[in-house]
């Protein structure tokens, strides 16, 4: 089953996606950002998910990020950003 990502308009700097959770502060400073930078974006809530969704989504984002930590930035399906690393996701999308 596939599981679909929010969707967020905006500027096209190739695929991006965030896994965060719904009550994470840092996952919030991360969309924030996002929103601000007016970056089209996909994101999950791992946390509303059911449980087997949840488990799939892990094992996916585990591939990119062994902890599973929250949030997990993944841009261009090669540059991860763990944690609210706001100046990095910022020079990672400015070109």
């Amino acid at each position: 089953m596939a599981i679909t990502p929010v969707h967020v308009e905006g500027i096209d700097k190739g695929p991006i996606m965030l896994y965060a959770l719904s009550t994470c502060i840092h996952c919030k400073q991360t969309r924030k950002l996002l929103d601000e930078l007016k970056v089209a974006y996909d994101y999950l809530y791992v946390d509303q998910l059911s449980r087997s969704e949840m488990d799939e989504i892990l094992k996916e984002m585990e591939k990119v990020n062994p902890r599973g930590s929250f949030p997990t930035l993944v841009i261009n399906n090669d540059k991860v950003i763990v944690g609210s690393r706001l100046d990095e996701i910022r020079e990672a999308l400015s070109s």
